[in-house]
């Protein structure tokens, strides 16, 4: 039986976000922002292979945020995208962004345990409980005012997948929101799959604890986080579960400071696509609490950057001692987005990771690959 590497390394993790959405991360109107292509997307899932970087995390949307560039207009469809990299890669976890309002759960049980098979393992799934109410709209959904009915639909949506993935005999299932006969999950993944679930509510962060492996939130005061980590994790324990937290940057590397203060002005300044950020901003407020409302309007530059992640700006040192900090702050590991994923990626490979492995926050490939 495999066990999902996730769960295995010691060191901090380091993932990619949203590559499979126009523009990534980054609401610029630059010609050279990110194309979700499948060609790209593939070969930067194979860069981040051979790398050692843990994960890949894509973002699920279905329809833009409007402006210029209609920011997140064009995105690969999260199951399937999963699949392919998962069959063109070799040690890397790559997840599924799923929406349980838009996906029935015994369709996305079968899904996962499918690709369970094709990677030897490495699925992950990352649940939406649901936000956007536009995309609702588009989907001929209600979305519901209620944080309590969005996560109990998500609870019962999430027990029903583990079911179809514990249990060896159909069953039926009669609960508030769905009413199932006869069902059985045939094939089951080997082993369990890590969960993730980005949450701000009362309510979702309740949900994580009590269902996800790996809580994703945002990073803006890290004497802040440090404190919610710790909250968070006694939660987990309260609750008998162990769990981790991760947070999400937007890398600006350079060989100097100016360099990278140059291009950050000049990609998430003088060229953002500022109405498609105002568009998200105003939908964050008005549906979401992924980020503490307090600070949401603090940092509309850093939604334009990097859809509000933490910023990792200067010199391969710099970008160094950023990861560090996050890590000191109690983040089990972070995603990393750019405005070029392929191009810039290379940079930090070379450059930033030799740094994280002297000073004992990653492992050298070679070592993981001898310890797994």
């Amino acid at each position: 039986m495999t066990r999902n590497r996730m769960f295995d390394r010691d060191q901090f993790l380091l993932g990619t976000f949203a590559s499979n959405g126009s523009g990534g991360m980054t609401v610029t109107k630059l010609p050279e922002r990110w194309k979700s292509t499948w060609d790209n997307n593939l070969k930067l899932a194979k860069l981040l292979d051979a790398a050692g970087i843990d994960f890949m995390l894509p973002i699920a949307r279905w329809i833009g945020y409007g402006g210029e560039t209609n920011f997140h207009g064009n995105v690969l469809e999260t199951i399937t995208w999963a699949a392919g990299l998962l069959a063109h890669t070799n040690d890397i976890t790559v997840f599924a962004t799923t929406h349980t309002a838009a996906n029935h759960p015994v369709v996305v049980a079968k899904q996962l345990a499918t690709i369970d098979q094709i990677s030897g393992g490495r699925i992950g799934l990352n649940i939406v409980a649901g936000w956007n109410k536009p995309e609702y709209e588009a989907l001929g959904l209600t979305l519901p005012d209620d944080h309590e009915t969005r996560y109990g639909y998500a609870q019962e949506w999430f027990d029903i997948v583990r079911a179809l993935w514990s249990r060896e005999e159909a069953f039926d299932w009669d609960g508030k929101f769905f009413t199932l006969k006869n069902v059985l999950g045939d094939p089951r993944p080997s082993a369990p799959l890590p969960i993730l679930n980005a949450a701000g509510s009362e309510q979702g962060r309740k949900f994580a604890v009590r269902n996800a492996d790996f809580l994703f939130t945002p990073a803006i005061d890290l004497s802040r986080s440090a404190e919610e980590i710790a909250a968070l994790k006694q939660q987990g324990r309260e609750a008998g579960r162990d769990i981790d937290v991760l947070t999400f940057c937007h890398v600006v590397c350079r060989p100097t400071e100016k360099e990278a203060n140059d291009y950050l002005h000049h990609f998430g300044q003088a060229n953002a696509d500022w109405e498609a950020v105002d568009n998200l901003v105003r939908l964050q407020f008005a549906h979401a609490q992924s980020f503490p409302h307090d600070l949401l309007a603090l940092i509309r530059d850093r939604m334009a950057a990097g859809h509000g992640g933490f910023p990792l700006t200067g010199t391969p040192e710099q970008v160094a001692d950023g990861i560090a900090s996050l890590h000191q702050a109690g983040f089990k590991g972070t995603t990393l987005s750019f405005v070029d994923y392929v191009e810039e990626f290379q940079y930090f490979r070379d450059h930033v990771l030799p740094l994280l492995e002297q000073r004992g926050i990653r492992i050298a490939r070679q070592q993981a690959a001898a310890a797994a």
